[in-house]
């Protein structure tokens, strides 16, 4: 019986622990193993690496997608066509797509092709997505790590700013990923357990409203003398146009955006003629292996064994999901969701998580059991060892 697995859409610190653990406990069932490079992309070529034998152990201290990843949705019959014809080759019984909203789309349409067929195929979505924006999973592997790394970032950015802005710059500005959902922006929110953080964040849940905003940056002026702020891309205004949009759409069909810290930053310039400074962390909240979360680690490993047993088990169909049993102490128990139920379904920050311009203590509380724990890299000559696969370069 043979396996293929592959990696898609936006990377994270931790999705190789879940390629490792689908391709380990594979491997433990017996089975021939073969993963996707790039993505959906990389199958259709036909571009196919064995594993068996290999060395991915290195997998789970590893960022980013070893295998490489790709944003390709699939939009023909043609290419459903080929993809089974591959299938058929291979002799694929199982395949396992690891990713996000549109990632899960692809999924559903293979298993409803293979029913079609009346081919055994067994498909199984692996979530993935440092956005936390996937539906029927309390969260999603990548985001504890992201949110660790935003909450460290903006704690230390803002302690250099505390330092400086007597005669230097008075307000800082990170602009942290976030299109729709504003679960990332709200992790810049966490400091304040350890007494610093973003003095004021922009939720993609909350229109813009640029008259309050600085309001509030001025009272912050006004009572200490600096202002931290996290402001998310996807920020509307009330009329619902990003405040960022840079023009144009990508693959999947999303609007680009860009620029809005630098924006945000314009604002405060010229309406309040302050010093800012701003920061785009971009990649690197996604993909800072250094400082990921044990807690996110292990369970992005868990969702893929859990993957491979369920497709071992005849189940088809579905998406891995975490479902929080308790805080105190943190527990989960991992559950599945049809994969039409995710397929392209975003799930925002809760009302309840956050105000206009803060997060609430609910909030806190749900996303404190993620951060938690430090599992890290092994070192050599003062930097991390990383696993990279030569094959996959092209």
């Amino acid at each position: 019986m043979k396996v293929l697995y592959a990696q898609s859409g936006g990377v994270t610190s931790v999705i190789n622990a879940s390629a490792y653990g689908v391709l380990d406990e594979a491997q433990k069932a017996g089975l021939e193993v073969y993963v996707g490079i790039h993505g959906i992309s990389g199958v259709l070529r036909e571009n196919l690496l064995k594993i068996n034998g290999k060395d991915i152990e290195g997998l789970k201290y590893t960022p980013s997608a070893a295998f490489g990843s790709c944003r390709r949705k699939l939009k023909t019959q043609k290419d459903i066509n080929k993809l089974f014809e591959i299938f058929e080759k291979y002799e694929i019984e199982y395949f396992f797509y690891n990713g996000g909203n549109d990632s899960m789309d692809t999924a559903w349409k293979l298993y409803t092709e293979a029913k079609k067929r009346n081919i055994p195929l067994k498909v199984i979505g692996v979530p993935k997505t440092v956005d936390n924006d996937l539906p029927h999973t309390d969260h999603c592997p990548g985001y504890g790590s992201a949110a660790k790394y935003i909450a460290t970032a903006i704690m230390e950015a803002t302690l250099d700013l505390r330092s400086m802005y007597v005669d230097s710059t008075r307000v800082f500005v990170m602009e942290i990923m976030g299109r729709h959902a504003g679960w990332l922006s709200a992790a810049a929110g966490l400091g304040w357990l350890n007494g610093i953080g973003a003095d004021l964040i922009l939720f993609p849940e909350v229109p813009f409203n640029k008259e309050k905003f600085l309001e509030r940056v001025d009272e912050s002026i006004r009572r200490k003398g600096y202002c931290s702020i996290a402001v998310s891309e996807g920020i509307k205004y009330p009329d619902g146009f990003f405040v960022a949009d840079m023009g144009y759409t990508d693959s999947f069909g999303n609007r680009q955006l860009g620029g809005v810290g630098f924006t945000i930053a314009g604002m405060i310039r010229s309406e309040l003629s302050l010093k800012t400074h701003v920061a785009i962390p971009d990649y690197l909240q996604r993909s800072g292996r250094h400082i990921a979360s044990k807690t996110d680690v292990d369970e992005a490993e868990a969702v893929g064994r859990q993957a491979v047993k369920l497709a071992l088990d005849g189940v088809s169909g579905v998406m891995v999901t975490i479902n929080r049993v308790s805080n105190s102490p943190y527990k989960v128990e991992y559950g599945t969701v049809e994969l039409n139920k995710v397929a392209e379904v975003t799930k925002y920050l809760p009302d309840d998580f956050h105000t206009d311009f803060e997060v609430t203590e609910e909030y806190i509380e749900y996303a404190k059991p993620l951060i938690e724990g430090e599992l890290f890299p092994k070192f050599k000559d003062g930097l991390p060892v990383y696993t990279i696969f030569k094959e996959v370069e092209e």
